[in-house]
């Protein structure tokens, strides 16, 4: 297997955060390992909402919003909140499978994944808090893949053998899509 030498501006990113900026030069390979925790995540999520989608009895989320969230969990009372109120509990009881569906179905094939990689990020984020669990520290897997959807969404995996790269050149009154409407970038990538 062969591999690029990086020269010195090639694959080279920089960001400043609070006065604090941080640089680091990527591998060639990098985009190939890009792509396969895009396409993991994407599978991961796609088949866990079909399997909800598909099974037998219907999602009710409300026995976990209830009586499956940790006590220690310092979301507890908005778990018990969420899980009383009856609107809420329909409304997750659609979200949690489609959401899952949909947030894998655009990470697999590459279209508007830093919006799939957000709510991707915030579904975990939600199951991190109801999954509570610090005996073993503060970092569990559904941390680690909340920070697994943010690096799809910073490095622009959708870019990576995906749709988002043919749909950033789609022309509209002969300009780019993303020149067109530049907030697009912000789901796209």
């Amino acid at each position: 297997m062969a591999t690029t030498q990086i020269t010195d501006d090639a694959n080279s990113f920089e960001s400043t955060i609070g006065g604090v900026t941080v640089r680091g030069k990527a591998h060639s390979l990098s985009a190939w390992f890009v792509l396969a925790l895009r396409l993991m995540m994407g599978y991961a999520f796609f088949y866990s909402g079909w399997t909800k989608i598909a099974a037998a009895e219907p999602f009710d989320a409300q026995g976990y919003l209830l009586h499956g969230v940790a006590d220690a969990s310092p979301l507890v009372g908005v778990f018990t909140w969420m899980g009383n109120t009856p609107w809420f509990v329909d409304f997750v009881n659609v979200a949690v499978p489609w959401g899952e569906l949909l947030i894998g179905l655009g990470l697999l094939v590459g279209a508007m994944v830093r919006l799939a990689a957000f709510f991707g990020a915030f579904m975990m984020l939600m199951f991190y808090f109801g999954n509570w669990e610090v005996a073993h520290g503060l970092i569990n897997g559904d941390f680690a893949y909340m920070l697994v959807f943010l690096a799809v969404a910073a490095f622009g995996a959708g870019r990576i053998v995906g749709l988002d790269a043919l749909i950033e050149k789609f022309e509209l009154d002969g300009e780019a899509l993303v020149e067109k409407y530049p907030k697009l970038r912000y789901v796209l990538g």
